[in-house]
């Protein structure tokens, strides 16, 4: 009744009246944000609010199992610092040039041959394509190194170099592919024409096995004692061509002289 006389003589608009009396009751039903449950158990840790970024330390009677005097001092002289050893034929280096340096000049970049054809692949062994494969991808190893660190360093130059080395590199990797893929589809036919023949080629018991054995046998001891006899009988047509026939003995046999 107070706030509907205080806005009587007011100049409040009407509608304005149930926002300026405060309800009955001042519990409102709300509910959490979170649909999970809430935990109020503590985990009952000693070292809870322990932290270096707020600069809360230990508690007085608080102990650790290391003390300040065992901590080690660091070094800030350069001059003192130990030497590290570095094993000269580690596998990292071959990410970085013969000089071992981060950075190899354009000039040397530049300094490379053509790429290998697919022509001179294919006299090539399998042991020789794969040497040459895993030199080329070590060699686009260090090429992507040094593009790292000359992206990372800002160098600005070196970027043609480095990508046309590389581009020579990928046509010597797509011609041993090419070769490789050629290789493959010849032992895939050869390998259609054992099927067709009758090879096993499962790996179990002979790869072939002969049919008809006495039959290929007597078949091939024909074809070789043919031409033989065809052979004599050319030289016995020939030698009795040459050769007269013998004379009777009895005719060219001298007669005895008459005695008188």
């Amino acid at each position: 009744m107070q706030c509907l006389s205080a806005t009587r003589t007011s100049t409040f608009p009407t509608f304005l009246i149930p926002g300026l009396c405060p309800p009955k009751s001042s519990k409102v039903p709300s509910l959490p944000f979170s649909t999970t449950a809430q935990r109020l158990k503590r985990d009952k840790s000693r070292n809870r609010g322990v932290s270096a970024i707020h600069a809360t330390g230990l508690r007085r009677r608080q102990t650790l199992h290391v003390k300040k005097e065992d901590l080690p001092t660091p070094v800030l002289d350069r001059t003192k610092h130990s030497k590290i050893q570095i094993d000269p034929d580690h596998g990292l280096w071959q990410f970085f040039n013969d000089k071992r340096s981060a950075l190899t000049s354009p000039d040397e970049d530049h300094a490379h041959g053509r790429a290998w054809t697919v022509e001179e692949l294919r006299h090539k062994s399998w042991e020789d394509l794969h040497r040459l494969w895993w030199v080329c991808v070590k060699e686009r190893n260090r090429l992507a190194t040094e593009a790292y660190e000359r992206r990372r360093l800002n160098a600005g130059y070196g970027d043609y170099e480095s990508q046309e080395r590389e581009r020579t590199i990928k046509f010597t990797q797509r011609a041993i592919k090419h070769g490789l893929t050629e290789r493959w589809y010849a032992w895939d036919a050869a390998r259609q024409v054992a099927v067709e023949e009758g090879l096993d080629l499962s790996g179990n018991g002979p790869v072939w096995t002969p049919q008809n054995f006495e039959e290929d046998d007597a078949e091939s001891e024909e074809i070789i004692e043919e031409p033989e006899e065809r052979q004599t009988d050319a030289v016995g047509e020939e030698t009795l061509k040459e050769v007269p026939p013998e004379a009777d003995s009895t005719q060219h046999r001298p007669q005895p002289a008459a005695t008188g």
